[in-house]
């Protein structure tokens, strides 16, 4: 029973939260950059998993990494950080369920998670999405510090406490 409460306590910490929230943050802002940049690649990728339409490829291309960098740009300042990380735990549900099919039907291809030329798809990307999933869920459900959604100075007194 106490130590659930210690590591109850040690996931709920605001500076827990601060941490996980800019490192995700900056992990889905630092994906989206080249995405934005290349978006011909990114639908090549996409169409790689052979899970979408065609028709639907060129619209994922474009609007998935915009998603990426406002939801981004939103957990790592700290700005409605509930619907970002609800954004970017949904992306991860969606992400991590393609690579899945992806590895289960053989189909031989890089991620396309950060850059067009990646190393194949493996299970470690499925783990990795997983745990990332879990850092989301820990952000969804805990406050962090320095959060800029009108509680900045309350979350600052729960760190001095």
């Amino acid at each position: 029973m106490n130590g659930s409460r210690i590591l109850r306590k040690w996931i709920g910490h605001p500076w827990v939260g601060l941490l996980l929230r800019v490192y995700l943050g900056g992990i889905f802002i630092y994906a989206s950059t080249y995405k934005i940049n290349f978006p011909g690649e990114f639908a090549e990728t996409i169409a790689s998993y052979q899970l979408l339409p065609f028709w639907a490829v060129n619209t994922a291309a474009l609007v998935m990494p915009w998603a990426e960098l406002v939801s981004g740009i939103l957990m790592v300042l700290g700005v409605r950080t509930k619907a970002a990380a609800a954004a970017i735990g949904g992306m991860l549900v969606m992400f991590s369920l393609a690579i899945l099919i992806t590895l289960l039907r053989g189909i031989p291809i890089g991620c396309g998670c950060f850059t067009s030329v990646e190393d194949p798809l493996g299970w470690g990307t499925f783990w990795r999405d997983l745990l990332w999933l879990g850092m989301t869920l820990q952000v969804y459900f805990f406050p962090s510090a320095l959060q800029l959604e009108g509680r900045l100075i309350e979350s600052l007194r729960e760190v001095e406490a």
